[in-house]
């Protein structure tokens, strides 16, 4: 269970556990996209994983082998812990404040999710019996991409005190090794390279570059001060760390006041003396509007975004607090990322060594483009100025088109096991799927001409590539992962051949809208036609003696796995059983099929869905937390709305109950990102194939309402669920939707509110293996 109160606009830590640092940090941690800051203790120690990172911000190592082969990436890239400026070190006369000494009379942190925030509220009794209080708040801009700011306010109590408060800069701070591999520990242990400091008055900056990535770093700080009181104060620097310290007498009940302005730029190109410009202008302008100004700023963004973002969840307190948070971290994930992409754990933790996945494009973009469209086609520029070195890649593989990588930080191909990276293919449909989901629900013809045409070509090409046509003119693509990493290597993927089959005719179709922007990459008729001809051939396999689908070629007689006699903690599999005996079971990692039957259910019957649900739902560990929330979303769909509810809260739940026991690596944004899925698209029912918005709503019984709010053209499209009806509103302008199969056209001040019919599922619930059904949510109260 939670240790967090049940509040909904807040995540409130009331004592502190030293033993789940590491979580909290995580879950606490402010970003904008550009910057990102673990929610360590602002004494700095103790810590569970100190991080300060800046978006794609690198250093590259080398990739061990113990057999190398062709085509196998050399290089892996690692984001790294850039120079930290929310250190606060705090003397109460000569007495460090450590929490791990004297008494804490009280702690508490709350991270705000109206106002953009964290605050902590510390009452303290030093070894020597001197009492203080402290309260802080921090901030990470969300207006001035290149700022964070502090505030740090620090009180006597019951009797006079020297206190001596010092701000810092850190370069190159220990911090836990991040590999066995000694020459991955070399590579980063202190990848920093001083090249100047400075330091004058209450400011300081310290610059360095990494030594493999080239990639040059800036970092500065200045303060403001006030207290009724003389304060004394000077700074220092070094290669490696900068203080501004501040030194005064307080009486109980006087309070030091002290504002940290804190900015950070860096670049592959720029000077030395650009890169020192850029920081302190980006302090200046901090400094214009102050501490409030930044702060209301703030609060302003995070309105406007709430306004079209927010999850309303009635009768689960759990849920709804849940729901605000996954959000939030997905909002400030992507905010001011400006070209650069969202990674596996945003930039909350170092987990998959700061590594962006397909799940960017198929979870964290899917929730994005419908509440802060904005944000996901930055992300989809991203993949677009990257697209050189994917066709370099497909090069290397002997295909055409473009291969894009299964985890990197800059757009290289940084897996070293080619069965769940390089065979993975279905990361190029994904994108292209994501091109397709914004420019349907934008309306955006000009980024389909500028960008995604040319994503759409140059992944069809990979395709038509990759894939062949047997002799009865079926297409097949052989050889390669769907999102099922237990079944590596497999022929005719059904997830990734729907998805590839989207690709196609999504590219043969952008072609032909946009004819002579298309011409300029060399695309003929006869191409689109093959691209054409590939999509409507793709090989689905299928059972007809069980009467399902396979997720690829003879999966359904595959070998079952023994799942009564795996003992719970041998879970997750993969750390305990060789993968060459789980890719030849019958066991699923995550939703592959399940995931097809979401992204692709235009392809399937309302029968088959239920029938393949049912199957495969029984055979599904959930090894991976990308999987809960799309098993919600499909268990809604076939009926099963009380399992839906379940598989809910375990992808709502992942962090803040830390389900899995990695949340200190970073939050999962992509189960977060599901969070949203689960409620939108499970029991919201809404789908979007070929533009065409549709919405098949159903609660369990536990819920008492949904209301939530998807942004459409440019319009808000707000959408009520109860038991019995739904009903929708526009803000603007006339949506057209279906609702159960209807077709309904919402006008602005008109909202329409439908009956919604009762479920009949066409199976039994299924039973999942043993020890693996997802905890059972009861109602409150």
């Amino acid at each position: 269970m939670s240790t967090f109160p049940v509040e909904p606009w807040a995540v409130r830590e009331t004592r502190l556990d030293l033993d789940a640092l590491g979580q909290t940090e995580s879950l606490f941690a402010l970003a904008n996209g550009h910057i990102g800051l673990r929610g360590n203790l602002d004494e700095g120690e103790p810590f569970g994983l100190p991080g300060t990172y800046l978006n794609s911000f690198y250093e590259e190592r080398p990739l061990p082998y113990a057999e190398a082969g062709y085509g196998f990436p050399e290089e892996g890239q690692t984001i790294l812990n850039v120079t930290n400026g929310k250190v606060f070190r705090l003397l109460v006369d000569d007495e460090p404040f450590d929490v791990r000494y004297g008494n804490l009379v009280s702690h508490e942190r709350v991270l705000d999710l109206r106002a953009g925030t964290l605050l902590r509220d510390v009452e303290w009794i030093s070894p020597a019996g001197q009492q203080v209080k402290v309260r802080t708040v921090r901030l990470v801009s969300l207006e001035q991409r290149s700022v964070a700011a502090f505030l740090y306010e620090v009180e006597p109590v019951a009797a006079p005190a020297r206190v001596i408060v010092q701000s810092e800069l850190v370069a190159n701070e220990d911090v836990p090794a991040p590999s066995k591999d000694p020459r991955v520990s070399a590579a980063l242990g202190h990848a920093l390279v001083a090249e100047g400091h400075y330091a004058n008055e209450l400011n300081a900056q310290l610059l360095h570059r990494t030594n493999a990535s080239l990639l040059r770093l800036g970092a500065e700080m200045d303060h403001e001060v006030e207290a009724p009181v003389p304060v004394r104060s000077h700074t220092e620097a070094t290669d490696d760390w900068a203080r501004t310290t501040f030194a005064c007498e307080l009486q109980p009940g006087q309070r030091l006041r002290i504002v940290k302005y804190l900015a950070y730029g860096w670049s592959s190109q720029r000077s030395r003396q650009a890169i020192r410009d850029q920081v302190h202008g980006a302090i200046a302008g901090a400094r214009l509007g102050g501490w409030e100004g930044l702060v209301k700023a703030q609060r302003t963004y995070l309105d406007r975004f709430w306004a079209q973002a927010d999850v309303e969840v009635d009768g689960d307190g759990e849920i709804q607090q849940a729901v605000r948070f996954a959000l939030f971290h997905l909002m400030q994930a992507g905010a001011r990322a400006e070209a650069r992409p969202i990674a596996a754990k945003g930039l909350t933790g170092r987990g998959y060594d700061g590594h962006v996945f397909w799940d960017t494009e198929s979870f964290v973009l899917a929730a994005l483009t419908y509440t802060h469209p904005q944000v996901a086609r930055d992300g989809l520029r991203w993949r677009h100025d990257t697209l050189d070195l994917a066709r370099d890649r497909a090069r290397q593989l002997g295909l055409k088109g473009a291969a894009f990588p299964w985890r990197t930080v800059r757009g290289q191909e940084c897996s070293a096991y080619w069965p769940a990276g390089t065979a993975a293919f279905h990361v190029n449909a994904d994108i292209a799927a994501a091109v397709v989901r914004y420019v349907q629900t934008t309306g955006d013809a000009q980024f389909e001409a500028d960008y995604g045409l040319e994503l759409l070509v140059e992944t069809a090409r990979l395709w038509r590539s990759l894939g062949h046509h047997d002799r009865h003119g079926l297409f097949h693509i052989d050889g390669v992962t769907g999102p099922d990493e237990y079944s590596a290597i497999a022929d005719d993927n059904i997830y990734t051949n729907l998805m590839a089959q989207l690709n196609l005719r999504a590219a043969a179709d952008a072609a032909e809208r946009h004819p002579e922007r298309a011409r300029t990459f060399g695309i003929d008729d006869e191409e689109i036609s093959s691209w054409r001809d590939a999509a409507a051939n793709v090989h689905l396999p299928y059972d007809h003696e069980l009467g399902v689908h396979q997720q690829s070629v003879n999966f359904t007689v595959h070998q079952e796995w023994d799942f009564d006699n795996t003992p719970p903690e041998d879970y997750p599999l993969l750390l305990h059983y060789p993968y060459f005996d789980l890719y030849r079971r019958q066991v699923v990692k995550q939703a592959d099929l399940i995931l097809a039957m979401h992204w692709r259910g235009d392809a399937f019957t309302p029968q088959e869905k239920a029938r393949n649900f049912h199957y495969y739902d029984e055979r599904t560990v959930r090894d991976s937390s990308l999987s809960a929330c799309t098993q919600a979303v499909l268990a809604a769909e076939v009926g099963h709305t009380e399992l839906a509810y379940d598989y809910l809260g375990e992808a709502a739940f992942v962090d803040l109950y830390d389900l899995q026991h990695n949340a200190g690596d970073g939050v999962h944004m992509a189960s977060l990102a599901g969070t949203w899925l689960a409620l939108v698209a499970g029991f919201g029912g809404m789908r979007d194939y070929g533009g065409e918005l549709s919405f098949v709503p159903r609660l369990p019984g536990q819920l008492n309402r949904l209301r939530f709010a998807v942004t459409i053209h440019g319009d808000v499209l707000r959408v009520t669920v109860e038991h019995g009806q739904a009903t929708y509103q526009a803000d603007q302008g006339e949506i057209t939707l279906r609702h159960h199969g209807e077709e309904v056209v919402v006008r602005a001040g008109e909202p329409v509110t439908l009956r919604i019919p009762p479920p009949h599922p066409a199976t039994p619930p299924p039973a999942q293996p043993r020890g693996r059904a997802p905890h059972r949510r009861q109602r409150e109260g």
